[in-house]
C-alpha cells in the first residue's frame, strides 16, 4: 500500500493544475499532447506544473502532460532517485513505462524477474504484486485506470 500512496499523492495536485488551466493538456482542447527532445532530455521538468515529491529521503519529479477528459487515462514524465517497494497490494492501474534513463528490477510475487533498462519498456497490469527495485530512473507514463480513480 505504501507505494501506491506514493504514486497517487501527487494526483490531487496534477488536476488542481488542469483545472487551473496551467497543467496538462486536457481531450477536451483537441490538441495533441507533444513531449519534444528537449523535454525528453529534461526540459519538461522545468514546467510550472511540474510536482515534486520527498519521501524516506527518496525524491520524484513527475509532471504530465496530457490528461483525458473522461480522467482514465494519462501520459507524463516521472523522474525518480533509489528506492525498493514491496507491492502486496494491486498496482492498481494498468502502466506502460519507457525508461530514458536508469531502470527498474521488478520481482513478481511468483518469483519471475525482469529487469528493465534504458531504452526499454515494460506494462504493468493494474493486479501486479510484488517488489520494485531502481537505482533511479527516468520514465515516461502513460497510465489507464478503468474507474477514473488514479486521477482523483
Amino acid at each position: 500500500m505504501e507505494f501506491r500512496r506514493f504514486l497517487y499523492a501527487a494526483l490531487p495536485a496534477i488536476l488542481l493544475t488542469v483545472a487551473s488551466g496551467t497543467g496538462p493538456a486536457l481531450a477536451d482542447d483537441a490538441e495533441p499532447a507533444l513531449m519534444d527532445r528537449e523535454d525528453l532530455a529534461g526540459k519538461m521538468f522545468s514546467r510550472p506544473d511540474m510536482l515534486k515529491l520527498t519521501e524516506d529521503g527518496n525524491t520524484t519529479l513527475d509532471v504530465t502532460s496530457f490528461l483525458s477528459s473522461d480522467e482514465r487515462f494519462g501520459s507524463g514524465m516521472y523522474r525518480s532517485g533509489p528506492v525498493r517497494y514491496e507491492i502486496d497490494e494491486p498496482y492498481g492501474v494498468d502502466e506502460f513505462m519507457y525508461f530514458l534513463e536508469g531502470g527498474v528490477k521488478l520481482t513478481s510475487s511468483d518469483g519471475s524477474v525482469q529487469v528493465v533498462k534504458a531504452g526499454e519498456a515494460v506494462t504493468i497490469a493494474k493486479e501486479w504484486t510484488g517488489i520494485w527495485e531502481t537505482e533511479g530512473y527516468t520514465k515516461i507514463w502513460v497510465i489507464y485506470s478503468d474507474d477514473g480513480s488514479a486521477f482523483e
